[in-house]
């Protein structure tokens, strides 16, 4: 029994986009990926969601293949990157990512959420959840990768998650 951090599948954004909080639809492939999705996933006792579409349309289709209910989460929101938001990355100003990088946990160049306040926003959640049965959290990657470094894991902030892929926390 624990949580399990699921992934949302592609969104309707292009490659190489900076998106945290805005509210990008599942993209076109959203049927055959969210039945890879469903056909992975081991059984569940509840299932939550981010607000975002992306994540609300996986949840949907999972809680009425498995008969749940969803419950929406804020706390699953992926970190608002502020000014960023629909940038393309390599259109982010140099210095602001300099600044971000160098002071990691406390920079917020982009005017949205310092990791700092987006891990204070998560770890509740996570501490929450421990011990209710398995939770399905229908989520972002950046919150996966706040799980892990608060589990301990080495390297957790630059860990990557393909679309549709989940973590198991005990």
């Amino acid at each position: 029994m624990g949580v399990i951090l699921l992934r949302h599948t592609r969104p309707e954004v292009a490659e190489g986009t900076c998106y945290g909080r805005t509210d990008y639809p599942p993209a076109e492939s959203f049927s055959e990926e969210a039945a890879e999705v469903l056909a992975a996933l081991p059984p569940v006792h509840r299932v939550l969601s981010s607000p975002l579409l992306r994540c609300t349309r996986l949840a949907d289709h999972i809680g009425a293949a498995r008969d749940l209910p969803v419950e929406i989460d804020p706390r699953l929101i992926e970190i608002d990157f502020g000014a960023w938001e629909g940038t393309p990355w390599a259109e982010v100003p140099r210095d602001g990512l300099d600044h971000w990088a160098a002071h990691f946990y406390d920079s917020r160049p982009h005017g949205g959420e310092s990791v700092g306040m987006f891990y204070a926003r998560v770890v509740p959640f996570l501490d929450e959840m421990h011990g209710t049965g398995t939770v399905l959290a229908v989520t972002h990657a950046g919150l996966m990768r706040a799980a892990l470094h608060h589990a301990g894991r080495e390297g957790a902030w630059q860990m990557k998650f393909p679309y549709g892929s989940f973590i198991e926390l005990p």
